[in-house]
């Protein structure tokens, strides 16, 4: 199943990541994102903004499969990359369990005739299987594409085991006959020894001794290094990048949060960087080596870095070590996951700045995942605002700042602090949000557009009155 809009690089549909906390009678079930759905066009910085808990980073790391989703869908360059199944088998379940119940209330229904009675538990029941069927082949095509993109890669697998197998065998017969010859070359070559004149210099003896032992350990270290480097091929082989669709997943790169936890303190920073080549298969040292320099003076460190270790290096530093590995695959998307919240202020502005340098002399598109808003207002051009797992507001970033509807989003955009004295002292506070304010017990809630490029979470009461307050700020 794939998507046509060349104009989109990714495209989230309905994404769930549930998880399951406590045990007994204390389990529950904690909704991290709850149907989210939004698009990310080329060249754009897309922003997931909200306090922490509510659901961000964990979009972005389902997105890129660190997290196997609960349910949705998520396309990358108009290929589907996840896609999970559990929410149309709940929803299966959900019908069949409900089917029973509807038929008995039309049956107790005293104001239908028995005709009628029939007639609407033929057509709920049609309703109902009409679609259960359609939820079931959903799940047969998600499970399809599944297979059909790593059947290749098993059968490829499957006959590089095969011939290793058999040149095993064929390497085994081959130091059997050089093992029989070499014994009888030993054998012929002690014979000599032995037959020696008894008055031979002992010293002469041993001599000829050690040249007949370092003839054999050198066969046999030629031996074991031709098995070594065919084990060492037959590996290659075996984990080549083509079994694992990297080359689309190469596309999308991920820099983190903490720029000490997310890089290995017993590697040094050419190792760090270079990980995603030598795991696409590109093991030649000078290509390695020069790709390195290059994205290291990208991001403004030296050549002379990469033999450094990550303690060596400040916060800042780190973190533009990290979006160095993030870039050397050559990606088109990057899910900037809140880089630079662990960082000084004056370093935030630096890192920052190098992201957008970046994006327009790469071409990069990036999923800017923050909870500050004024550096989201700085570098995004459009917005989403999270909350409990949901997108409550998104669109344009002029457009959520400048007429913001939902109380969440006017909440966060009262808290951004203003480099003006008299601004503060007439601010008259901070907004609080009370989620006690929706009544979503009858009325439910969607997210709709309630302009061209701006959408809002709310009920079809909730929407009348933001339409109103909208006209009203224009």
């Amino acid at each position: 199943m794939t998507e046509n809009n060349n104009d989109v690089i990714l495209k989230v549909v309905n994404l769930k990541q549930h998880f399951k906390t406590g045990v007994g009678k204390y389990k529950m079930l904690n909704k991290a994102v709850d149907g989210v759905s939004f698009e990310v066009k080329r060249g754009e910085v897309f922003s997931l903004v909200g306090e922490s808990g509510c659901g961000k980073t964990t979009t972005g790391r389902t997105i890129i499969k660190i997290y196997k989703p609960t349910d949705g869908e998520v396309y990358l360059l108009g290929k589907r990359i996840v896609a999970g199944t559990k929410g149309c088998k709940d929803e299966i379940a959900k019908l069949k369990a409900e089917l029973p119940i509807k038929i008995k209330e039309i049956k107790l229904d005293v104001n239908l005739s028995e005709a009628d009675k029939t007639s609407k538990i033929v057509e709920l029941k049609a309703q109902t299987k009409s679609r259960i069927d359609e939820l079931k082949a959903e799940i047969k095509q998600r499970n399809h594409d599944q297979n059909t993109k790593y059947r290749p890669a098993k059968e490829e697998v499957e006959a590089y085991k095969e011939a290793a197998k058999k040149r095993i065998a064929e390497l085994k017969e081959l130091i059997r006959k050089e093992n029989a010859a070499f014994a009888a070359f030993k054998a012929q070559a002690f014979k000599q020894t032995d037959s020696l004149p008894a008055n031979t210099d002992p010293d002469t003896k041993e001599r000829i001794h050690n040249e007949e032992l370092a003839i054999y350990r050198e066969v046999r270290r030629k031996k074991n290094k031709a098995v070594r480097e065919y084990q060492s091929e037959i590996t290659t082989q075996i984990t080549s990048p083509k079994f694992f669709n990297r080359p689309l997943l190469n596309k999308m790169q991920m820099v983190f949060q903490d720029p000490i936890d997310s890089l290995n303190p017993r590697m040094n920073v050419k190792d760090i960087i270079a990980e995603s080549l030598y795991i696409n298969g590109i093991k030649h040292d000078d290509i390695v080596l020069e790709k390195v320099y290059e994205v290291l003076k990208l991001v403004g460190l030296q050549p002379d870095h990469a033999d450094h270790y990550p303690h060596e290096f400040s916060g800042g530093q780190r973190q533009r070590v990290g979006i160095a590995r993030a870039i050397i695959s050559e990606p088109q998307l990057i899910i900037a996951d809140e880089p630079i919240s662990a960082l000084d202020v004056s370093i935030q502005a630096q890192v920052i700045n190098l992201l957008n340098e970046l994006r327009h002399k790469l071409g990069l598109t990036i999923l800017f995942i923050a909870h500050d808003l004024s550096v989201v207002k700085f570098l995004s051009d459009r917005i989403a605002i999270m909350y409990l797992g949901k997108i409550v507001e998104m669109g344009s970033k002029d457009k959520v700042f400048n007429n913001p509807l939902h109380p969440y989003t006017l909440s966060l955009i009262s808290s951004i602090p203003m480099p003006d004295p008299d601004f503060e002292r007439a601010r008259k506070g901070v907004i609080k949000y009370d989620p006690r304010v929706h009544d979503y017990s009858v009325d439910k809630p969607t997210l709709r557009e309630i302009e061209p490029d701006h959408l809002i979470y709310a009920n079809d009461k909730e929407f009348e009155e933001y339409k109103k307050k909208l006209a009203a700020n224009k």
